[in-house]
């Protein structure tokens, strides 16, 4: 009896190690695979590690918990300027940070424009403006001041191209408009900011003065 207790448990061994080496298989009767590979990609690399000093370490916890709702960058233009403006434009500028800013050659062509105005008041302008809105036609602010208070229903670089399209609105019911020049061609230096960022954007308001009420403006 002893000795069939023993063969017994001899057995009961050895096909515990067959099943749980996966001997058994091909009948069914293996243990089930322990598979975790999200566990591997959660080890550290200690190759990765990488020792920072105190400063370098307040940068980076400083970048992290910053907010990310900054503005994006702009490039933005003005001019163009003559040769007073931009002298002291250079004096402002010389403590800028190097290839934030840049002076060059320009010219800006005349502008011919189709034109509505002067009114008499805002008001009669605002009932034009309805008209033109009944009739679909299209009307922009203009930027020669002297010109308001009045309409311009389209920019051109030639007298020409200004007149043929007052040709064109006169056939859809546009009768009162006439074409005028809104600017002579312009020479000087075009200021160019490339690159203004959340960090150059409160040094802006250095450029009021020197720029003397002349407008930045987006790049084209």
């Amino acid at each position: 009896m002893l000795r069939l207790l023993v063969l017994l448990l001899l057995l009961a061994n050895g096909a515990y190690y067959a099943w749980s080496r996966g001997l058994l298989a091909a009948w069914g009767q293996a243990p089930a695979q322990q598979s975790e590979p999200h566990r591997v990609g959660q080890q550290l690399r200690p190759e990765a590690l990488r020792i920072v000093g105190a400063d370098e370490a307040r940068r980076i916890e400083a970048a992290a918990t910053a907010p990310s709702l900054g503005r994006p960058t702009e490039c933005l233009v003005a001019g163009p300027l003559e040769d007073g403006v931009v002298t002291a434009l250079r004096t402002t500028l010389a403590g800028w940070p190097i290839n934030s800013w840049s002076l060059e050659p320009a010219v800006e062509p005349a502008r011919w424009i189709v034109y509505m105005g002067k009114y008499p008041a805002a008001d009669a302008v605002e009932r034009k403006k309805a008209e033109l809105r009944q009739l679909g036609v299209s009307f922009e602010p203009l930027s020669n001041t002297s010109l308001e208070p009045g309409l311009s229903l389209g920019g051109f670089t030639s007298q020409a191209a200004a007149e043929q399209q007052m040709a064109t609105l006169a056939q859809r019911g546009v009768r009162t408009a006439k074409v005028v020049q809104e600017r002579p061609e312009e020479r000087g230096q075009m200021l160019r900011l490339p690159v203004v960022d959340d960090g150059l954007r409160p040094r802006l308001d250095e450029l009021k003065a020197p720029l003397s009420g002349r407008p930045l403006r987006p790049c084209r």
